[in-house]
């Protein structure tokens, strides 16, 4: 019998909505009572922020497509119009499972621990005197009011920007209403701590307190209601490259664009006055699905503050510190370790220091004669950007920087002129491709005499800051070959050079997409043959549909597919005939899953190689991204034994995704029973084992695999 077509649009799920279950993954750490009570919050946080981009860029742009007539569907069959739907009605669930842990959960369980957020009425004479000094000290003098009417026009709101609407009414002159709106400068803490007495932590919304000191503001006027509201803009950059004579300027120009976009979203008060909502709904254009009514604060993003204001150790998770890289060299020479043998590292259980000290050695080194770097999300102070610099002095550097990384592109722009006024060589990459690999090239002469390239690989961005809690992979080597090919990227980023081939690289758009299906193909053949078929995939997202119908062959032919998907996932795992062999499971936990490895069987000669690039249609074919494999049989091991079984014997951070598209946390149900009495947390393991209190036998059998689906869908069901 000939396998089944992998050629249907219910053998995909929805790409949004699989965001969304994301998203509610992370929330569910909100709600997990397991976790440290401000470790929860900040999850809440965490959960606003994504959904802050979520409309910024995910909805904005389908909204988009919709604009401009668009009415292809997508891989799983939805065209936008039903797409938006589905969306909608997924959000506002979402939206309403935020406000219900803050509600329900979080804000009382502060209260019980001796951290309120107050109402001003409950504030002390004490607390209400401070926060009137405050208010007539750093608030005051930063507000305009406004009143529109035909001389004052609606003030332009930017984006995410917090803002109070006002109703109005003359005191003596008549009876009309008018609409009033202050906008509060971003230089204002949103949440402040109020003096309380030892032992506890007290908290107001600035929301709040600007609120109350309106009246002060609009002497003249009856405030007859008020409420606090947030707009959220579309802040996707359209930019014209192959008409652009300067993408520097032409990205910046866009930045200011992007504070005035259009408006996709309105957070406002519950109680806010119909007639309030009314009229800021017909000022930004908006539909009223787009309104969503915030029962509690309006930016949910902002309890983060309350977070890092709040010295509780006993609630939030115990420290650890990253293990250092040990160099077994008298001279102590990363030069020398790196001749001798590859080396590995996962952040962040190992130090980010060595990628900063190697560069930084770099730099100083009078030996090394040149220096290249990627540079695409790199953070403020960034001491990279400060070696590099230095640098430029006594040798030639070139770095390629990314202006486009989203949210990144000013920053960017400020390193970019940095580096360029320090001598640095710098590119911006290649016209509609963003630079997301992760390089860095050194040109040394050896005390031998012989000149070698050094080279650092990586699957996470040169930010020492995300770098303590994102993990990622670094490989640095002095391989001929995987630096030969380096080189030959850093020629592609900055000339367009053509090359036949970057082996043993697999490099995006080039071949990328090509060797990663050859590759699974390879798999499946092995199985036809009774040979071991086998592949272990971890990475932040699986969308691309050429690789999903190349797994579901794959599956179809014997293969065992265990894939570790952080986010968003369109494959459709345990479909009979389709997918029965393929395992989808998400990690969500203290930690945020970045790296990226795929793990091919190979018969027994098992093949890795790690990278910057997501089974993603944008990583594959719209950016400049290097996966690399991993040479050294002792690097192989380590990757396999110690990373990629930790996840897979996680139960206590692990979710399953079924054939519905549902996820279900592995330790809920192991061996068909009721949630295991001790479960096995893979970033927990991790940290343990950097710090010396693990070892790796302790790391369990994978949890037993789900039985196979005899789960069909069919295309009404979706």
């Amino acid at each position: 019998m000939p396998p089944l077509s992998t050629d249907r649009a219910e053998y995909f799920l929805n790409r949004e909505v699989s965001w969304l279950k994301f998203n509610m993954r992370v929330l569910e750490e909100a709600e997990d009572e397991n976790n440290p009570l401000l470790e929860r919050v900040k999850f809440l946080s965490i959960t606003a922020s994504n959904l802050d981009e979520f409309f910024e860029v995910r909805l904005a742009g389908l909204l988009q497509r919709i604009e401009d007539g668009h009415t292809t569907p997508g891989p799983d069959g939805l065209p936008p119009e039903q797409e938006l739907e589905l969306v909608i009605k997924q959000t506002n669930e979402f939206v309403d499972a935020q406000y219900a842990c803050w509600n329900d959960r979080l804000r009382p369980a502060l209260a019980e621990s001796g951290i309120r957020i107050l109402e001003l009425s409950e504030l002390d004479t004490n607390a209400a005197d401070f926060l009137n000094d405050y208010c007539e000290r750093e608030v005051d003098p930063l507000l305009t009011p406004i009143t529109i009417d035909p001389a004052h026009p609606f003030p332009r709101v930017v984006n995410k920007a917090l803002c109070l609407a006002f109703l109005l009414r003359r005191r003596r002159r008549s009876s009309a209403v008018y609409m009033g709106v202050i906008t509060v400068p971003r230089s204002l803490p949103r949440i402040l701590r109020v003096p309380s007495r030892e032992g506890t932590h007290d908290y107001v919304f600035l929301a709040d307190l600007v609120a109350s000191h309106a009246a002060k503001m609009y002497r003249g006027y009856e405030i007859v209601s008020a409420a606090a509201f947030r707009v959220t803009r579309n802040s996707n950059l359209y930019l014209q490259e192959e008409e652009s004579r300067n993408l520097l300027e032409s990205v910046r120009t866009e930045l200011h664009n992007r504070r005035k976009g259009d408006a996709v979203r309105l957070e406002i008060e519950a109680a806010a006055a119909p007639e309030i909502v009314e009229r800021l709904r017909g000022n930004f254009g908006l539909d009223e699905w787009q309104i969503f009514r915030t029962p509690g604060p309006v930016n949910l993003s902002r309890v983060s503050s309350i977070y890092e204001q709040t010295q509780r150790s006993d609630l939030k998770f115990k420290p650890f510190v990253p293990r250092e890289l040990h160099l077994t060299g008298k001279s102590r020479d990363i030069f020398e370790e790196i001749r001798k043998h590859d080396i590995l590292l996962h952040h962040p259980f190992d130090s980010f220091n060595a990628v900063v000290g190697f560069i930084e050695t770099g730099a100083k080194d009078p030996d090394v004669i040149s220096m290249r770097q990627t540079l695409y999300r790199t953070g403020e102070e960034s001491p990279i950007v400060q070696a590099l610099s230095e640098a430029a002095a006594s040798k030639e550097v070139t770095v390629v920087v990314e202006l486009k990384a989203r949210f990144d592109e000013a920053s960017n722009i400020r390193w970019a002129r940095s580096l360029e006024d320090a001598g640095v060589q710098v590119f911006h990459g290649l016209v509609g491709l963003k630079t997301h690999c992760k390089l860095i090239l050194l040109v040394r002469r050896d005390p031998d005499g012989v000149t070698r390239r050094y080279a650092h690989l990586g699957t996470g961005n040169y930010n020492a800051v995300t770098s303590r809690f994102y993990t990622d992979l670094s490989l640095f080597t002095a391989n001929e070959e995987v630096t030969e090919a380096v080189q030959e990227v850093f020629n592609f980023l900055t000339a367009y050079a053509d090359h036949p081939h970057y082996d043993p690289l697999l490099v995006s758009p080039v071949d990328c997409a090509e060797r990663t299906i050859a590759l699974i193909e390879r798999e499946a053949d092995h199985a036809r043959a009774k040979r071991p078929g086998r592949i272990i995939a971890k990475m932040n997202a699986l969308l691309d549909k050429s690789v999903i119908q190349a797994l579901y062959r794959a599956s179809q032919a014997g293969v065992e597919i265990d894939l570790i998907v952080r986010g968003m996932c369109a494959l459709r795992p345990g479909v009979r005939g389709i997918s029965d062999r393929i395992r989808v499971r998400s990690i969500v936990g203290r930690l945020l899953e970045h790296s990226r490895i795929y793990s091919f069987a190979n018969a027994g000669e098992e093949e890795f190689y790690l990278g910057s690039a997501d089974w993603m249609p944008r990583n594959l074919y719209e950016r400049v991204e290097v996966v690399f494999p991993v040479l050294d049989p002792l690097l192989k091991q380590r990757v396999r034994q110690e990373i990629l079984e930790s996840y897979l014997a996680d139960t206590a951070k692990a979710r399953i995704l079924d054939a519905s598209g549902d996820y279900e946390r592995v330790g809920a149900r192991v061996n068909g029973r009721r949630r295991a009495p001790v479960l096995f947390n893979a970033q927990e393991f991790l940290i343990g084992l950097a710090q010396g209190n693990e070892s790796l036998a302790a790391i369990p059998p994978p949890a037993a695999r789900p039985q196979r689906s005899r789960y069909r869908p069919r295309v009404e069901q979706l």
